[in-house]
C-alpha cells in the first residue's frame, strides 16, 4: 500500500486501517508513506503488523503532498528486489504511481484507489490563487486521470468517484466501493462523564467539528453559527484538532468558538463525547461531492448525531444509516435544523445510538477489509486466468 500523506494525517488512514486490518488477517501488509521529517533517510519500522516504510522527502510545508521526484526515486530504489502480489496506490501523485507502476512492472497486480477530488473540478477549485488553480489544475487532472486504465483494479470512496473512473474507460466491473470505516475499539463516553474528564462546563450546549475545513464551507459554518447564537447564545462551537481558519473574525460573538488545538486521539475521541451534536457544514461544491469525510465515522464512533449538508453520497448514507439529519447547503436551514436536534434530547439519544449500531455493523474496518480481501483475490485471479489463456 503506496501513500503520499504523512504517516499519521489524511488517506494514511484510510491505508493504515485497512492495512492493519489485513494483517491480522494473515496477509503481509506493507505501508509506504511520508516521513513528517526525515530529507535523505527511509525509516522502516513494525505498528500494529504493518512493515511501515517511512520515506524522505526534500520538500517542506504544503509541498510536502507527493510532489518530490527524490522521494519518488528513493520508493522505487527500495522496491527493487521486492516482489509484491497487489501493489495498491492510494490516489495518483507522482509518489505514488511511480514506484506503483515500477511494482505493476515486476509483475504485481495494481489497485489504485481513488478517494479524493484533486483535478479539474475538485478541490484545485478551492485554491484561493488564480494563479495557483491554472497551473494545477492541469497537472493534478493529469496524474488523477491519465492512468486510471491502467490498474487491474479500482477502489473509490463514493459514488461520484465511481462514475468518473467509468467515463475515463475504467471496466465497472473492476471497481469496488469502500468508504471510510468507524474505529470501534473506542468505547463510547457518556456526555457528561466525558466533560467531566476534559474540565468542560457540564450544561454548555457544544457543538463539534474535527480537523481542517476549505475556506467556503467555513464561512458556511460561520454563518450558520451566528444563526444559532441568535436564537441560543449560550450554545458554543468545539473545534476539535487542527483547524486551518480564522473562523472568529466571522462571528457576532468570536468566544463562541472554542478550540482544542493538536490532541491526541483518544483525546479527540472524549471532546466529540461530550458535545450534544457534531457538524459537517459543506457546500455542494466538487471537492466535497468527489470525498468521503472521515470526520463523519469519527462522529459515528462516538454515537453523536450529525447535521449535514446534501453533497454527494452524504445524505443517502445519513438517511438510509439514521446518523442523524440533512439540509441544503445554506446556513439558515443548516442552523434551524441544528436548533430543532438541540432542543429534543430524546432524538438526540435515539440517533446517537443508531450512528454507533452503523458504525459497528456497517462502517467497520474489519468487514470493509474483509471486502478488499475478497476484491484482491477476485482481481488476482482474473488476471492470472486472462494471461494463462
Amino acid at each position: 500500500m503506496i501513500v503520499f500523506n504523512q504517516v499519521g494525517k489524511g488517506t494514511y488512514w484510510r491505508a493504515f486501517h485497512l492495512g492493519r486490518c489485513l494483517a491480522h488477517r494473515g496477509h503481509s501488509v506493507t505501508l509506504m508513506a511520508m516521513s513528517p521529517t526525515a530529507r535523505l533517510r527511509l525509516h522502516e519500522r513494525e505498528v500494529d503488523g504493518i512493515h511501515l516504510v517511512e520515506t524522505p522527502d526534500l520538500l517542506s510545508g504544503p509541498l510536502r503532498s507527493g510532489w518530490d521526484l527524490w522521494d519518488a526515486f528513493r520508493r522505487i530504489a527500495w522496491l527493487n528486489g521486492r516482489t509484491f502480489d497487489i501493489v495498491h496506490a492510494f490516489e495518483a501523485r507522482p509518489v505514488v504511481l511511480m514506484p506503483a507502476l515500477a511494482a505493476q512492472r515486476r509483475g504485481a497486480k495494481l489497485v489504485m484507489d481513488w478517494c479524493d477530488w484533486f483535478g479539474r473540478g475538485g478541490s484545485v477549485e478551492e485554491r484561493p490563487s488564480r494563479i495557483a488553480r491554472f497551473i494545477l489544475r492541469f497537472v493534478e487532472t493529469y496524474f488523477e486521470e491519465r492512468f486510471r486504465v491502467r490498474a487491474e483494479g479500482t477502489t473509490v470512496i463514493n459514488s461520484v468517484l465511481r462514475e468518473r473512473a467509468i467515463g475515463l474507460g475504467v471496466r465497472p466491473e473492476s471497481i469496488l466501493l469502500i468508504r471510510n470505516g468507524s474505529n470501534t475499539s473506542v468505547v463510547p463516553l457518556e456526555r457528561l462523564t466525558a466533560r467531566r474528564i476534559l474540565g468542560l462546563p457540564l450544561h454548555t450546549p457544544l457543538i463539534g467539528f474535527v480537523g481542517g475545513i476549505y475556506q467556503r464551507d467555513a464561512e458556511l459554518m460561520a454563518s450558520a453559527l451566528n444563526r444559532v447564537q441568535q436564537t441560543a447564545p449560550d450554545v458554543r462551537l468545539l473545534l476539535v484538532g487542527y483547524f486551518n481558519r480564522r473562523i472568529e473574525a466571522w462571528l457576532d460573538d468570536p468566544s463562541a468558538v472554542m478550540r482544542t488545538g493538536v490532541i491526541s486521539s483518544e483525546q479527540l475521541y472524549q471532546y466529540l463525547a461530550s458535545c450534544e451534536v457534531c457538524w459537517l457544514p459543506l457546500c455542494n461544491s466538487g471537492a466535497n461531492r468527489g470525498r468521503w469525510p472521515l470526520k463523519l465515522n469519527d462522529y459515528m464512533t462516538v454515537g453523536r448525531p450529525v447535521v449535514a449538508t446534501e453533497v454527494g453520497d452524504l445524505g443517502e448514507v445519513i438517511r438510509e444509516h439514521h446518523l442523524g439529519v440533512v439540509t441544503p447547503d445554506n446556513a439558515d436551514s443548516f442552523a434551524e435544523q441544528t436548533l430543532t436536534l438541540l432542543n429534543d434530547g430524546e432524538r438526540r439519544e435515539s440517533v446517537g445510538r443508531a450512528a454507533r449500531r452503523a458504525a459497528e455493523d456497517v462502517f467497520n474496518w474489519e468487514r470493509l477489509a474483509g471486502d478488499l480481501e475478497v476484491f484482491y483475490r477476485r482481481v488476482v485471479a482474473f488476471h492470472t486466468h486472462v494471461q494463462g489463456a
